[in-house]
């Protein structure tokens, strides 16, 4: 249906050959050879002191919220403009949601907002590294310090980037990974939870093994394993590890690809934001980002909608992004919002995401390009 689509999930050059060795090996549950790789790997690219593959990010930060003891009455502080398994996470533990509002050039939560959202029930901070673009986490990290809090980064759109050439994710108690298919290495349905602080792996291993030991007991430091607290079955399959090790063999590759056409977009559209007709992506001087993502903001949510269709006509997909979590019943419900929400509805109802995938060519963006600037120069 479509020239260009929106996302297409990343394929390693050995992904057949690695998902055919799983099968061989005749193990295709959980933590066998491939998961192994692709958690040594992890921790070694990012200089943390323990990865574990999980199924899905939503489950990273499920398990976060476990080994913070989040209990009802806690307050968890976040932006209200991220996805639903931010908030989730903690709700299912009966947390209280405090959304904060954004700022307008990264889209990240503004941290100048967080410590007077702060109160004596609050019990963690969860910036969200959105587009793979870092939080400002020296004062978050700061304001936890101060205020006794944990600090969780919802990492799922940041693997390879970087803030102060700190890899994202290891800079707060826990950080997140995603491998869904539209991010930049994926296993399907996928993530990782990285931990910081030696203290919380084992009990870490315990939640993602159903709560049992089994972990030791595989590395022969047990006779047998039992249950021994709250888990549940949180381990990827070897067929999705196997899927994925074929991409972190090449992440340097597919990297450079996505910096390379976020770097076209941007050359190409930046005319168009000399002459105010957009707003682009704004990369802070200290953060390094992993080419996840490339957005527009146009004027407002009309304009968007026009230009989203206009895209479709021409068979090329374009999508918005997140509708923010406090506008919606369960936030309404789960959460409140503090403060004045001055920035996060307006930008989010501006931003536009535009293809961009591993593989993805310069004709292609070229034409998308040529589009936009045709569509605004003569229509907005």
């Amino acid at each position: 249906m479509y020239k260009t689509n929106f996302n297409n999930p990343p394929v390693g050059r050995n992904a057949i050959a690695y998902l055919a060795e799983a099968i061989k090996n005749n193990h295709i549950s959980g933590d066998g050879s491939f998961t192994r790789l692709c958690s040594e790997w992890l921790e070694n690219f990012t200089k943390t002191n323990k990865c574990l593959l999980t199924t899905s990010c939503t489950h990273a930060l499920e398990m976060s919220a476990l080994l913070c003891k989040i209990k009802p009455g806690d307050e968890v502080i976040m932006p209200s403009y991220t996805f639903v398994s931010t908030a989730n996470a903690f709700t299912l533990r009966g947390a209280k949601i405090v959304f904060v509002d954004i700022r307008p050039d990264t889209m990240n939560i503004d941290e100048k907002l967080i410590e007077a959202a702060v109160t004596s029930q609050t019990k963690a901070i969860v910036p969200v590294h959105y587009a793979g673009i870092s939080c400002e986490m020296d004062t978050i990290n700061e304001i936890a310090k101060r205020n006794k809090l944990f600090v969780i980064e919802d990492a799922a759109q940041g693997i390879m980037g970087s803030y102060k050439d700190k890899p994202l994710g290891t800079i707060g108690d826990f950080g997140c990974f995603s491998f869904h298919e539209t991010k930049n290495f994926s296993m399907g349905e996928g993530g990782a939870l990285l931990i910081n602080d030696i203290n919380f792996i084992n009990e870490a291993e315990i939640i993602r093994e159903k709560g049992t030991d089994r972990s030791r007991f595989f590395r022969g430091q047990l006779d047998k394993y039992t249950w021994q607290d709250h888990g549940s079955s949180y381990l990827p399959s070897e067929l999705n590890a196997a899927y994925l090790w074929a991409q972190l063999e090449m992440a340097e590759e597919i990297t450079a690809d996505r910096l390379k056409s976020f770097n076209r977009y941007y050359q190409g559209l930046k005319a168009l934001q000399d002459t105010g007709l957009v707003s682009l992506p704004v990369i802070p001087k200290e953060c390094k980002h992993n080419g996840h993502m490339f957005y527009i903001k146009l004027k407002d949510i009309n304009a968007r909608t026009r230009l989203i269709d206009y895209l479709k006509q021409n068979k090329i997909l374009s999508v918005f992004h997140y509708v923010p979590l406090h506008s919606s019943p369960a936030g309404q419900k789960f959460g409140r919002f503090y403060g004045e929400d001055k920035y996060t509805t307006k930008e989010s109802e501006r931003l536009l995401r535009l293809p961009l995938y591993y593989g993805l060519t310069d004709e292609e963006i070229d034409l998308i390009v040529s589009l936009i600037i045709k569509f605004l120069e003569n229509k907005d």
